[in-house]
């Protein structure tokens, strides 16, 4: 499976950023709308993510541990053509968890992809995933990297965007977003 290293914090302002994405050189991939349904699942996380501006649809499975550090992803993803249809049977199958409504800013840097999130009843968030081991298929190119080169990447972005000074996040917005 593709692995990844993530960190995610709560943010006060994401305007605040800008000036570190430009210390760091970072490039700005675009800005979406994405809707994320996720679904019961015995282990990890299962959810079907809708981007309409753009027709992509994904149905995203990972693995990671609740931790407010960084920590180690692993996924798997495929392509959806009717996703209404999909959500409609696994909504049957295993039923709904939680939506997420959310607004994100991609930026790049390197391997590591950068999240500047607004999330629908939740607040603002930067989230990082330094790609470890790539997907097979997708339309960005990532390097196979060492851990050793994914770790000093990873902490490299962390530092430069001072999110150690931020709010760590454990969970998924999904976890967030749930009544308590």
């Amino acid at each position: 499976m593709p692995k990844n290293l993530e960190f995610k914090a709560r943010c006060e302002s994401l305007d605040t950023l800008q000036p570190r994405l430009a210390d760091l050189k970072a490039t700005h991939r675009e800005t979406i709308h994405q809707v994320d349904t996720y679904f019961h699942s015995p282990t990890g996380r299962l959810k079907l993510r809708e981007i309409a501006e753009i027709g992509d649809n994904w149905l995203i499975y990972y693995e990671r541990p609740n931790q407010h550090t960084s920590r180690y992803s692993q996924y798997q993803f495929c392509e959806i053509a009717e996703p209404a249809v999909l959500k409609s049977l696994l909504a049957a199958a295993v039923g709904i968890k939680a939506i997420v409504k959310k607004q994100r800013a991609l930026w790049m840097f390197n391997n590591t992809r950068i999240h500047l999130d607004t999330v629908e009843g939740l607040g603002q968030f930067v989230e990082l995933e330094t790609i470890e081991s790539p997907p097979l298929t997708g339309e960005i190119h990532y390097q196979v990297q060492t851990e050793a080169e994914t770790v000093a990447e990873h902490q490299h972005v962390k530092t430069t965007l001072a999110l150690d000074t931020m709010e760590p996040i454990a969970v998924s917005y999904s976890d967030l977003i749930l009544p308590m």
